[in-house]
């Protein structure tokens, strides 16, 4: 605190300096700034120099002034504030400055009638983030309204800048400005670790993380829910369970609860948990499913574990070399031999003015695979729009896991759009019909085809290529040939 004493010295030596002050000779230059007025910005800590340059001073003597308080009177230092001296003359220096300096810094020339010269000091404060919500750390129920908020302090007052961490925020954007934000109809999708980040200019941002946690019942996902084996191997069931609080995970088959044995055995990490079925046996085909339980709810998925074929996945071209005939390729995977294939095959519309049916099969005759689908005996009679005829590829050379098979169709029309479909059985049944694959004949342009022949098959069926008129290619006719020879037994080839 200032004592009464230094005031009452400070004014004497105001006195004085006023008293002392030399009377202006008319015939004397007077003292003037050789410097302007100006707004200084200083960071925090840092050290600023007021100038007060003068020209023709003299035998006057400068003052430096803030507010009521005197700094400096002549040489003589005035204020007890060790970070205030003057510099260079009459330049006043400030050290390690603090946000109470800010202000207007007065420069004054004592005449009879003064003349003054006026900086403003302004503090610049680096961002400091006083108050995040909850302290960073926030529980809430799936579906609730949640708001993040973030204050901070600084000069100039800091932006306020969102951020998610290793991910986009719920908007979809990668960062937003506000002092909040709010997530509507949370769910698990939203939880995360988001960032406040305040800045303005001076010094380093400051960061923030909030760390949202969303509680709800466990939601399982399956990895397949159709999982393919075979005897002998080893199988994986995997569910990806994800709940908060984290849920108690279990395994069944059908509705018996599995423990763990040598051979079956379950492990978890993290949201993926797996059950391994070792040397799979045929009684360990069937339904199984995975429960999950919290405080929240309870939820479970089903998988399938199966020894039939897989779907068949076409290989051929859709774009038909003939007009009447076309090469059909598939592939197909098994663990056991496959036995039988059945190929199905429908003439489309010309155009899409004719909604049509997937469905296979004809009357009271039908009957459906363990997915429902329709497994159809052979079509007889003219083929038409949308109707389906089936195939059976018998196969006399079997083997184990994938297979490729090519069989010719002929009998079609020129310039035609049809839709093939494919399911393949071995001794464990029927697997699952194919997706559609769309082929079409060729139309009235010129056939490739080089030689005649047919070969026999199995069954009564044929495979025919057929003379051509003109210029042929001895690439293609060799790979007929070859694909003829290998389907001479049995209608197709299995490789």
């Amino acid at each position: 605190m200032i004592s009464p004493a230094w005031i009452l010295a400070c004014q004497l030596a105001l006195t004085g300096l006023a008293m002392a002050a030399p009377q202006l000779d008319m015939g004397h230059i007077q003292p003037s700034f050789a410097t302007v007025s100006k707004k200084f910005r200083v960071v925090t800590e840092d050290t600023v120099i007021l100038p007060c340059e003068i020209n023709n001073l003299g035998e006057y003597q400068v003052v430096w002034k803030r507010g009521a308080s005197i700094l400096t009177a002549g040489s003589l230092k005035i204020y007890p504030d060790k970070r205030i001296r003057l510099v260079e003359g009459t330049n006043l220096e400030i050290r390690d400055i603090s946000t109470k300096d800010a202000g207007d810094y007065v420069c004054q020339i004592s005449l009879l009638e003064p003349i003054t010269l006026t900086h403003t000091l302004e503090i610049l404060v680096p961002p400091r983030i006083q108050k995040v919500s909850n302290n960073g750390a926030l529980d809430v129920k799936k579906f609730s309204t949640v708001t993040l908020e973030c204050k901070a302090s600084g000069n100039p007052v800091p932006t306020i800048t969102w951020s998610r961490k290793n991910n986009l925020l719920p908007s979809g954007d990668k960062s937003v400005e506000g002092f909040s934000i709010t997530i509507e109809q949370v769910t698990r999708h939203q939880a995360g670790v988001y960032q406040c980040m305040a800045s303005n200019g001076v010094g380093q941002p400051v960061l923030r993380d909030i760390a949202l946690r969303v509680q709800y019942a466990p939601e399982i996902e399956v990895e397949r829910n159709w999982v393919h084996t075979g005897e002998g191997f080893e199988a994986q069931l995997v569910c990806i369970v994800h709940a908060e609080p984290p849920a108690e995970v279990l395994w069944y088959r059908d509705t018996l609860r599995l423990d763990t044995t040598e051979r079956m055995y379950s492990e978890s990490r993290g949201s993926r948990h797996t059950l391994f079925i070792r040397k799979v046996d045929a009684s360990d085909f069937g339904n199984y499913s995975c429960a999950a339980d919290n405080a929240l709810g309870k939820s479970r998925q089903y998988l399938e574990l199966s020894g039939r074929p897989t779907q068949a996945q076409f290989l051929s071209s859709p774009r038909g070399r003939f007009r009447d005939t076309y090469n059909i390729s598939f592939s197909v995977d098994s663990y056991t031999p496959v036995e039988e294939y059945k190929l199905y095959f429908r003439k489309l519309p010309d155009n899409d003015s004719l909604i049509f049916s997937n469905h296979l099969g004809h009357g009271t005759n039908e009957r459906t695979n363990h997915h429902g689908i329709p497994i159809i005996g052979g079509y007889r009679g003219a083929m038409g729009v949308n109707e389906w005829r089936d195939v059976i590829i018998n196969v006399d050379r079997k083997e184990r896991m994938s297979q490729r098979v090519y069989y010719l169709i002929h009998g079609l029309e020129a310039g035609t759009e049809y839709e093939a479909k494919v399911q393949a059985r071995n001794r464990f049944g029927w697997g699952a019909v194919s997706r559609g694959f769309r082929f079409d004949t060729r139309g009235s342009e010129p056939e490739m085809r080089d030689l005649g022949m047919t070969a026999a098959a199995g069954g009564g069926s044929s495979i025919r290529v057929s003379a051509g008129q003109s210029g042929l290619l001895l690439a293609f006719t060799l790979f007929m040939f070859l694909t003829v020879v290998g389907a001479a037994s049995c209608g197709c080839v299995a490789s």
